[in-house]
């Protein structure tokens, strides 16, 4: 079996195994959703910026959802099968580490686009929250695709950790990176320092693509490259820390 075939065949595997899990599914649909009806609980302005808390918020739950979706989904399945042994029989195929890292990245971003679109039907129809057509597509995409940078960190987490670790080591990755990013609260409301340490986050790139959007613009090239460089980086490590456990086997 060749790479490519390899390759092809884990990803059709993967996405299979991803939308059974309907529970996973749920979960990343119907909490971002729940918070977002929570928290933007007036129309008024956010501080600092030109969006309603609503439409703000939308944002930030989509982002969180997917991020939900993507991250917690992935570093708990891969810890499972290394110790499961599944990723032994994986090794005797040809699949190389990048081809594995974006099997798991693939079926991660199909987990993700649902939890996306409820928070966006939700906050249209109990907020009534507005955009042109081309907005919706646009936020749409874009927070589909930057969601692939935490998939890419999902698989190295489960790599870095056991089974009996990954839950407690991805939650505090899950809820700093959410927090600290913005995604629960307009990051114009921490401290100086806490702000420009949350301008170089993934998770305030991530959200700061739709709110641009939201805008009327282009997202900004800072948090493109910034969410890009990421993306590389989660992805290389996760690649080498498949390879570094083949060569342990």
């Amino acid at each position: 079996m060749t790479n490519a075939l390899a390759a092809r065949s884990l990803i059709k595997l993967e996405i299979t195994r991803a939308l059974r899990n309907r529970k996973a599914l749920f979960f990343s649909m119907i909490y971002p959703s729940l918070l977002f009806v929570i928290i933007s609980g007036t129309n008024s302005d956010v501080p600092g910026s030109e969006l309603s808390v609503s439409a703000f918020m939308m944002v930030s739950m989509a982002s969180f959802g997917a991020l939900t979706a993507v991250l917690m989904g992935n570093s708990e399945r891969i810890a499972k099968e290394r110790e499961s042994g599944w990723v032994r029989q994986l090794r005797l195929t040809t699949l190389p580490g990048r081809g594995y890292v974006l099997a798991k990245t693939a079926s991660a971003a199909v987990v993700s686009l649902p939890s996306i679109l409820v928070v966006f039907a939700v906050a249209a129809a109990f907020k009534d929250v507005r955009f042109a057509a081309w907005q919706w597509l646009a936020l749409t995409g874009a927070i589909w695709a930057g969601s692939l940078c935490f998939a890419a960190l999902g698989v190295a987490i489960g790599y870095l950790a056991t089974g009996d670790a990954v839950r407690p080591i991805t939650m505090i990755v899950y809820f700093a990176l959410s927090l600290l990013g913005g995604l629960w609260m307009p990051s114009t409301t921490f401290p100086d320092w806490l702000q420009d340490l949350a301008d170089w986050l993934p998770t305030h790139a991530y959200a700061a693509l739709g709110r641009a959007i939201e805008l009327g613009g282009a997202p900004h090239a800072k948090d493109v490259i910034l969410l890009a460089a990421y993306f590389l980086l989660f992805a290389g490590g996760a690649a080498w820390l498949y390879r570094k456990d083949t060569l342990k086997a």
